[in-house]
């Protein structure tokens, strides 16, 4: 416990602490029509054959921004900021989050405040001051990652899907959490996945790079596209010195570094047919901008870098992120950007992409589990590669939520884990939001760990108290003082359950999920479990950005105790929205698979169906979890009982069949 808060107190000091993210995200949201998997009725359906050629997805153009592209947009944003007088922070970034420049404007706050609890306490990142140009780079990765080639998604698109009512408003209350709630604690700085800045050498741009405070909620960050429609970046700026959220999308705002940070869109607007405005979940328009072209100032369109740039500020190096030259983007899709199509010897579909390294060689080449010695067959390759398959095979004929044109394909990241956290392959669609690929391995990740006999143990032995008052909290609400040790099956549907302010979802005036806190002193940046397991990291990495500190947070998340050395179960922090299940084999845990992207009941049922028909194909047992140890047998003694939720499957999700309630019965 000392280590720990003397960190957060130092961190305190320097002023500059941590800064835990704000949103973001991943998967869309969903209607969900079938229910638990674990319902009965229906049969098992024959698995679909899995496709070997490239015939489902168009891979996007490779395009990017030039060093002349980043000036231009450097120069339109410090326009806007000047006309508003509100010398702002501007950061720009490629698709795969390298960071191509960082401007410092004469004037522009040196801090972002994070603002407190509903009650005015301060839990975790909640109240602390944090770098300006970490929050510009959180927003323009924000803007970047959760968008693709079907949709555009903003931090204020982010802002209206973590928050703990969907849409979020004085009048809402009593509907469900965000769809993507949780998402913000992602692409975080301690991430094992994560690249980390590289000042020169040929990995120096390889992706998906880290975020300094993960997704951000707080308006201000766009992403960018070519003129021909491709997306390459985003942008982000602080100029009003507060990394918040908007809490009410019933009116409009006047937000100054949103209107600032539009401007710097002026000639890399994105395609008006995918703005999130375009897009709905659960019958509810999501919300891109409430600035407006319009708005802007008469001088932002002819502003030049030579003209503008020298009078208002100046080229900022960012430890850990930028050296302070202005850099052109990567191709996505290259073999420099660190993300590029299967080779068939990696994986037959050659749809799919992988994340390389630069050299060639996947990242996360298929592999067989690594903790035989725990649960006496692991994974093989060869399940491993059918899991994989089945589950691309899945997503290539669901339907996407989050995607325009309506009836496209729904285009996720997929990632297998062993119960000891260990990536076994991850793939994806070419066009995927990047954001799904942090996120599908804290998903595989978090439904293995909390499936898992260690679950508690591991939790105990962390050296926060506030961490460890999680498990007695668990145990206590669900009336189980065996909670945590395997005796049910997790997925992140239903962990997630459990890190709800309001439970269930929603519902005020009601109890608090054992893994959330309490109403009064929640925030998207201060959620419970997930925020306190990777506090100290947040104030290592703040520290290191700032100077006060001369080592940088390590590659791991949590400082839960080692499976192997130098690996915990959860090495880039845990997820709490849906989209993953454990793996089983004869009803013993042996993995967890993740999916992250889409809507969250296609990405739920990505995963269980890829899954059911990966043990349909290879047979050995594999499967998921037993109908009677699903966590949608917990039933919680609140009022007269609630059962958790286990999977939400699409009602009708397929493009090629009519088919109903796919998920029942398995």
């Amino acid at each position: 416990m000392c280590a720990r808060f003397s960190l957060r107190r130092a961190a305190r000091a320097f002023a500059t602490v941590l800064a835990l993210l704000p949103l973001a995200a991943c998967g869309g949201g969903g209607s969900g029509g079938s229910g638990s998997g674990s319902s009965s009725g229906g049969g098992s359906p024959a698995p679909a054959p899995i496709a070997t050629s490239g015939a489902a997805y168009i891979a996007p153009a490779q395009d990017f921004l030039t060093a002349a592209d980043v000036q231009k947009i450097l120069a339109q944003t410090a326009a806007q900021a000047g006309a508003d007088a509100s010398p702002a922070v501007i950061a720009v970034v490629d698709r795969v989050g390298n960071v191509l420049a960082v401007m410092r404007m004469t004037g522009a706050p040196l801090t972002a405040h994070i603002p407190e609890a509903a009650d005015g306490s301060k839990q975790d990142v909640q109240g602390l001051d944090v770098p300006a140009e970490a929050a510009a780079i959180a927003k323009a990765i924000t803007g970047a990652y959760l968008s693709s080639g079907g949709n555009a998604f903003t931090s204020r698109t982010a802002s209206m899907i973590v928050q703990q009512h969907f849409p979020p408003s004085p009048t809402t209350a009593g509907l469900e959490s965000g769809p993507l709630f949780g998402v913000q604690f992602s692409q975080l700085p301690c991430s094992d996945l994560a690249t980390r800045y590289a000042p020169a050498g040929a990995d120096a741009l390889i992706g998906p790079k880290r975020s300094p405070l993960g997704l951000a909620a707080d308006p201000g960050g766009f992403p960018l596209y070519s003129r021909n429609g491709v997306l390459i970046g985003g942008v982000g700026v602080l100029a009003d010195g507060t990394y918040g959220l908007d809490p009410n999308v019933l009116d409009v705002d006047s937000d100054t570094d949103e209107r600032i940070a539009l401007a710097g869109t002026v000639g890399f607007e994105a395609p008006a047919a995918i703005l999130a405005d375009k897009i709905y979940v659960d019958g509810t328009q999501l919300r891109y901008s409430d600035a407006d072209y319009a708005s802007l100032a008469g001088t932002v369109a002819g502003a030049t870098y030579a003209a503008t740039i020298p009078a208002l500020g100046t080229i900022t190096p960012v430890t850990g992120y930028f050296a302070g030259t202005i850099l052109a983007g990567t191709s996505y899709g290259s073999e420099a950007s660190g993300m590029r199509r299967a080779t068939g010897s990696e994986f037959a579909n050659t749809d799919a992409f992988v994340l390389s390294d630069g050299a060639g060689n996947d990242r996360y080449p298929i592999r067989a589990g690594t903790d035989a010695a725990d649960v006496g067959t692991a994974l093989s390759a060869a399940e491993v590669r059918a899991i994989l398959s089945q589950a691309f095979t899945v997503m290539s004929r669901a339907r996407a939520q989050i995607r325009q044109p309506l009836d496209s394909r729904a285009q996720v990241s997929i990632s297998v884990v062993d119960t000891r956290g260990g990536a076994l392959g991850l793939v994806r669609a070419p066009d995927a939001p990047i954001f799904g690929i942090d996120v599908a391995l804290q998903k595989a990740r978090t439904a293995a760990f909390y499936s898992g006999a260690y679950a508690a143990s591991d939790l105990l032995a962390d050296p926060s108290s506030d961490v460890r008052g999680f498990v007695p909290a668990a145990r206590a609400f669900l009336a189980d003082p065996a909670a945590l040790t395997g005796k049910f099956a997790f997925s992140d549907r239903a962990g997630g359950n459990l890190s709800r302010p309001y439970f269930p979802d929603g519902q005020v005036g009601t109890a608090h999920g054992p893994f959330s806190r309490p109403i009064a002193r929640w925030s998207p940046f201060s959620t419970g479990l997930q925020s306190a397991l990777v506090l100290t990291n947040l104030a290592e990495h703040l520290a290191y950005v700032t100077g006060a500190a001369a080592t940088d947070t390590p590659r791991r998340c949590t400082f839960l105790p080692d499976v192997i050395s130098g690996q915990s179960r959860i090495q880039n922090g845990i997820q709490i929205f849906p989209g993953s299940v454990p793996i089983y084999r004869n009803g013993q845990l042996i993995g967890g698979i993740g999916v992250s992207g889409d809507g969250i009941d296609q990405d739920d049922m990505i995963s269980f169906l890829g899954l059911n028909n990966a043990g349909l194909q290879v047979g050995g047992g594999l499967a998921n979890a037993p109908v009677g140890i699903r966590a949608d047998r917990i039933v919680v003694p609140v009022g007269s009982g609630v059962r958790l939720r286990y999977i939400s499957c699409p009602f009708a999700p397929f493009l090629d069949t009519a088919d109903q309630n796919v998920c029942q019965g398995l």
